[in-house]
């Protein structure tokens, strides 16, 4: 990982963060929460954290594909994937600096923007506009995740790659077939049947 000397205030990552909240009068302490990140750059193949490390960083994806993956039997298994404006971490190991039960890492160059626990907390504590992004976030996470665990004890891999057809097009136009179909759950070949036959 590649750390920048100088960071300007992020547009993108501004954009995202105005997303979460509607009350414009905290702007200036969204803007000293957005001055806090550092910019780094991580490799196609490199780690942002590895499986049994401590994860040291809460992240924003100005560019990039991050992959999360665990080992199941000798076998890589994706369990999600953070696109260009999204944020990220191995939350439950960067919040009680406890090994990390899967590995991120880069599956084409990406440009993040991190802070430490450290600053994280200091930001939680102390800054109103990032305690309130960081609630939000969470909410909205906890949705999709439960609705992702209904989607796979409901839906058919096809039914489920439809459903990524209609809300998560990016995911389908940037990601490597291979990790779609881990992240699906399927091997690469009922991918490769699934997209012939919609198509």
């Amino acid at each position: 990982m590649t750390f920048m000397s100088v960071v300007p205030l992020n547009l993108s990552f501004s954009i995202y963060f105005k997303k979460f909240f509607k009350n414009h009068s905290l702007e200036n302490e969204m803007n000293e929460a957005i001055q806090s990140f550092e910019k780094i750059i991580v490799k196609k193949n490199e780690f942002l954290v590895e499986e049994n490390k401590v994860c040291n960083y809460f992240c924003f994806v100005e560019s990039g594909i991050l992959q999360h993956a665990i080992i199941v039997q000798d076998e890589e298994k994706t369990t999600y994937l953070a696109l260009k404006n999204s944020v990220t971490s191995s939350l439950n190991s960067f919040l009680h600096q406890v090994p990390s039960r899967k590995s991120i890492k880069a599956i084409a160059d990406a440009t993040l923007y991190v802070v430490t626990l450290s600053v994280f907390n200091d930001l939680i504590k102390n800054n109103q506009a990032f305690h309130q992004f960081y609630f939000n976030l969470i909410e909205k996470q906890l949705c999709l995740i439960d609705d992702y665990r209904i989607d796979l004890l409901t839906l058919t891999p096809e039914e489920r790659y439809k459903k990524l057809l209609v809300n998560e097009t990016k995911l389908l136009q940037e990601v490597p077939l291979h990790y779609l179909a881990s992240f699906l759950g399927i091997s690469t070949r009922h991918m490769s049947r699934i997209r012939k036959n919609i198509t």
